[in-house]
């Protein structure tokens, strides 16, 4: 516990000794039956992103069909050629929902009244380390979603498509016979017009979270992503940690994990994380990210775009400065 008590004692010591274990934290007991669940939802991450990061699309078979709209073989032809599409996009927003309730389970252990946020991050570091890999997941998931309009594409043409089958046959062709039916096509909707539907899910989960909780003070939940992002910053700061990573790319899952609860925690605390009031030393960690080589314009953007808060009046200018320029 000391080591992230250091971290609260001298604020300004810009090479404490702390270290969150991301790489080969363990579950204490009390963890353990939490971390086996919510590894049995972590364990498809890879495959969910993998499977997008291939992820082409159908704007070839849709082209043509829209422009030769008297033509049935080139709309059975999109029609065929979109159906497996929106499967692989409904398994990607049914996964989004485990993910939801993943986040949930964690939530309600690291931000428990029995102990204070840091204690919570040192003692029960699998949980920490499940909770940033399902960080790591989002900002990564998102970049790829946001870099592929052909989601949105192939998503709109079937929604349409959709409706006109529907005015045309009054049993709807039968919805058991429907890649995806309408019910499921309209919750699919609101999640794919998000620009970045998974944070937006998880701050929906986080915030649900909190509602649901109301024993549990919000403060619980905002200083919980405020100490873990200090750790991340700190970390980072520190290079005698790095020396202690085994993975090669273990200080970029840092610098996500550390943007993805700047995020996360702009978009849950009232005032946002860029406020003065805030427990986020924003500065310092858009510091840490401008000095990283190669660089990381990627999430320096994802800062920018996806803050709930950067451009409240009551955001300082030498922050927004700092990132904008």
């Amino acid at each position: 516990m000391g080591n992230l008590l250091k971290l609260l004692q001298k604020p300004d010591d810009s090479t404490p000794d702390i270290f969150l274990d991301f790489e080969n934290a363990q579950p204490t007991d009390g963890e353990k039956a939490v971390f086996e669940e919510v590894g049995k939802v972590l364990i498809r991450a890879f495959e969910v992103l993998d499977d997008l990061q291939r992820y082409r699309g159908a704007g070839d078979e849709i082209r043509d069909a829209i422009s030769n709209p008297n033509n049935e073989d080139l709309q059975e032809k999109a029609w065929g050629a979109v159906c497996p599409l929106v499967v692989r996009l409904r398994n990607y927003y049914e996964y989004s929902q485990e993910v939801a309730e993943a986040v949930k389970s964690l939530l309600l252990i690291i931000c428990s009244t029995d102990m204070s946020p840091t204690q919570h991050l040192d003692v029960q570091q699998a949980t920490a380390k499940q909770f940033a890999e399902i960080l790591d997941f989002t900002l990564r998931f998102d970049d790829l979603k946001m870099t592929n309009p052909a989601i949105q594409n192939d998503f709109s043409y079937y929604r349409r498509t959709l409706s006109r089958m529907k005015m045309a046959s009054q049993d709807n062709t039968g919805d058991t016979s429907l890649a995806v039916n309408n019910e499921m096509a309209n919750r699919m909707s609101l999640f794919y017009a998000q620009a970045t539907p998974m944070l937006q899910t998880l701050s929906d989960a986080t915030t649900k979270f909190v509602s649901e909780n109301k024993d549990l003070p919000i403060e619980n939940t905002t200083d919980v992503l405020s100490t873990m992002t200090a750790v991340c910053r700190v970390m980072l700061e520190n290079r005698e940690c790095h020396t202690r990573f085994q993975q090669g790319d273990t200080v970029l899952f840092v610098l996500r994990v550390m943007v993805g609860l700047i995020i996360l925690y702009d978009h849950v605390h009232p005032v946002g994380a860029f406020d003065k009031r805030a427990a986020i030393d924003v500065k310092r960690c858009i510091k840490v990210l401008r000095e990283q080589t190669p660089n990381v314009e990627g999430l320096l953007n994802a800062l920018r775009y996806n803050s709930k808060h950067l451009n409240d009046e009551t955001t300082p200018n030498g922050i927004r400065a700092l990132l904008i320029s």
